[in-house]
């Protein structure tokens, strides 16, 4: 390769893509076609920012899409799936899964262009460190967002709780795996704040308390549903002062509005808050907030950082 030139990477096994592609990169100043073999080879040796991995849908081996998902937080670069025309669902599903988008086969030149042009960057921007939006970015908006305007109804219903709005347990759970390897990638604060209170309420209060929740947070926090009376924040680029702070003004707000369970008792409000900092993996940074909502509980109510 010579200096200066920026990597097409195209993993596949097939040669008539790879010819497609080639031929659609021939005006593409300053850029150079890399073939990968297999999706080892490009995890030991991932691309670069500033580069452009297109990944054959029809590769051997390990699902694309899971396999989109173990790149996200490996590497900085544009990522698009190549996929079948008229497959309605892939650019959905690969924007779930972490890649930028999708191109179809076989790729020409207008195509090649479009990626080029509606995608020039590397990376997404850092997100912003200010809270209390006013208007609420629910996790609806947020999925139609992550499907370019087309809504999936499926995608958003296999995701959301439908008593709060708020993501559910199985997003969460991908979310914790794919938020702790970013920010260790990355040496970036990542808090879990686990909130919760004793007892049952109603629909009305939860998502009374959902709106509290999206009110006192920014938009690229991940805020879920955890079980019957617990929920689950992960807040990525926050440190713990941060997490504490939006924790008081969350149990500040529940308490003014007057909050009740189904007994008519006030409605209090425990909350556990961990951070990456001395944790190994993913399940210590979970039980961390755990512990700590357990501790507050135990204590009648308010906030323990971990």
């Amino acid at each position: 390769m010579g200096d200066g030139l920026r990597n097409i990477r195209v993993l596949t096994n097939d040669d008539a893509l790879l010819a497609s592609v080639r031929a659609a990169a021939e005006d593409l100043t300053g850029w150079e076609v890399v073939q990968v073999d297999d999706q080892a080879t490009l995890l030991s040796h991932p691309p670069v920012a500033g580069d452009l991995l297109l990944i054959d849908s029809w590769c051997r081996g390990e699902n694309v899409y899971e396999y989109a998902r173990r790149l996200t937080g490996n590497t900085k670069c544009r990522t698009f799936l190549v996929v079948e025309h008229g497959n309605q669902r892939a650019q959905a599903i690969a924007r779930f899964c972490g890649a930028t988008g999708v191109i179809t086969r076989p790729v020409n030149r207008s195509a090649m262009n479009a990626i080029m042009e509606e995608h020039p960057g590397p990376a997404a921007p850092l997100p912003s460190e200010g809270r209390g939006q006013e208007e609420l970015d629910l996790p609806e908006a947020l999925l139609v967002d992550i499907t370019s305007g087309r809504p999936d109804q499926d995608l958003i219903h296999a995701l959301i709780d439908p008593a709060t709005g708020l993501f559910n347990y199985a997003f969460l759970n991908y979310k914790l795996d794919e938020e702790y390897k970013r920010a260790r990638r990355f040496e970036t604060p990542l808090t879990c704040v686990m909130l919760g209170f004793e007892g049952q309420a109603s629909e009305e209060v939860l998502r009374e308390l959902a709106g509290i929740f999206l009110a006192s947070s920014r938009d690229t926090d991940i805020l879920g549903r955890f079980d019957e009376s617990s929920f689950l924040f992960l807040l990525p680029h926050t440190g713990p002062d941060g997490a504490t702070v939006m924790a008081h003004r969350v149990s500040t707000l529940a308490e003014e509005r007057g909050l009740h369970d189904l007994v008519g008792d006030p409605l209090a409000l425990s909350i556990g808050i961990s951070h990456t900092a001395g944790t190994e993996r993913k399940e210590g940074l979970y039980h961390a907030a755990r512990d700590a909502f357990f501790a507050a509980r135990n204590d009648g109510g308010g906030v323990v950082l971990a």
